[in-house]
């Protein structure tokens, strides 16, 4: 009996960030999960495919990979992506319609346990009630917006009413995410949480 790869099928969509690229499959690749690989040795043992494309591109510069899609990051200005993004497009259809691992699954699991900020948006034993409800905020509304435009928007630290978010995937470096920040995700944080006096980006 004769067996027949799936077909994979993948589209594209621009980000706010015109240095980031949403490459949409019709499949589940991490579901109801992201990792983000902002520099090659991120995704070391990893991510099979972040690897893969850090070294067939020398323009890839970063990796961002949820659910059923990859957002890529390229460097400079030399690659447009009318030119590269067919190439990566067709570079991840051929891999995943392969069969090939995205992401070694018990690796990031691994990754997750021994470093508690792998996974910032869980709530955890040892949070305040003020930052639990922070997170729970983060996860119901804030990260399915930010997720359609390709990224992700992350907890890293609340102190004296200063809320510090980490920006992943097409958020890291958009010239549109302070106004987001600013406009959106603080109004509605100091809103929901009155303690939250101000929002800030993570500086990298």
């Amino acid at each position: 009996m004769e067996t027949t790869n799936k077909i994979v099928s993948i589209y594209t969509e621009a980000t706010p960030n015109p240095a980031t690229m949403k490459f949409v499959v019709n499949q589940m690749l991490l579901p109801q999960n992201s990792v983000d690989f902002p520099k090659p040795e991120a995704a070391k043992d990893i991510s099979p495919l972040a690897e893969a494309l850090f070294t067939a591109f020398d323009y890839v510069s970063g990796v961002f990979i949820m659910n059923n899609f990859v957002t890529i990051t390229k460097a400079g200005e030399e690659s447009d992506w009318f030119e590269i993004a067919p190439q990566l497009r067709e570079f991840i259809r051929n891999y995943v319609s392969e069969g090939k691992q995205v992401v070694n699954t018990d690796a990031l699991k691994a990754m997750v346990a021994a470093n508690p900020d792998a996974n910032p948006n869980e709530v955890s034993a040892n949070d305040s009630e003020i930052v639990a409800k922070i997170k729970e905020l983060l996860t119901k509304y804030v990260q399915p917006a930010v997720e359609m435009d390709g990224g992700a928007i992350v907890f890293r630290s609340f102190n004296n009413g200063v809320l510090t978010l980490g920006m992943q995937g097409s958020c890291s470096g958009c010239p549109s995410s302070t106004i987001t920040l600013k406009a959106g995700i603080e109004g509605l944080l100091k809103r929901m949480v009155p303690s939250v006096e101000s929002v800030e980006a993570e500086m990298l």
